[in-house]
């Protein structure tokens, strides 16, 4: 790296040093993983010593992380809004480092549709409920969620989520394939429970 991204330079360094103490590595071990000395390691995250392409490689291995994580700057898009579908009580976002993700907040009203419309498609979801008490019908089985509970479950056992006892709110995060079903569904139904 050179004068000119000193920036980045300091960054990478800080998060080179950053990634070392999470994993509760002295200096010592995450040298002994990256096959460098100690004092190159210590001289490194000072900013003693420049930063070279094939060290910042090896670093990142040894941190279980990639070079491109590592060297990551793009900072300019934390911030982003929901699409809103208020037909349907949705607010949905998108998880720009993982496209194929979103989350999802729908407030519901009713209670799940009939065991018989329960549906199963490709998946998994996680959710948490933010308000009221929630009902997940799980193949034979019948879960209710409380306020601050959460519930993970893949989404190829036939399934279904409502309201209990007035209305609720839940904050849901959907892998690529449930995500899919799920604005299928929503058009299709129209419902305010999610038999996904």
């Amino acid at each position: 790296m050179t004068q000119d991204n000193g920036e980045l330079d300091s960054l990478v360094r800080k998060r080179v040093r950053a990634l070392r103490v999470a994993q509760g590595w002295s200096l010592d071990e995450l040298a002994t993983r990256a096959r460098l000395s100690p004092s190159t390691l210590s001289r490194i995250e000072n900013g003693q010593r420049r930063l070279a392409l094939d060290q910042l490689v090896t670093l990142a291995r040894a941190l279980d992380t990639t070079l491109d994580q590592l060297v990551e700057t793009a900072t300019d898009d934390v911030i982003s809004s929901p699409t809103i579908d208020a037909a349907h009580g949705l607010m949905r976002w998108s998880i720009r480092a993982d496209p194929g993700m979103s989350v999802l907040r729908q407030r519901m009203t009713s209670p799940p549709d009939k065991p018989s419309s329960m549906r199963a498609h490709p998946g998994r979801e996680w959710l948490v409920v933010l308000s009221g008490t929630a009902v997940l019908l799980l193949g034979n089985r019948r879960f209710r969620v409380e306020t601050n509970q959460a519930a993970e479950f893949p989404t190829m056992l036939p399934h279904a989520i409502g309201a209990e006892g007035g209305p609720c709110e839940i904050l849901g995060i959907f892998d690529r394939d449930a995500r899919r079903s799920h604005q299928r569904n929503d058009v299709v139904t129209g419902s305010d429970s999610s038999g996904c």
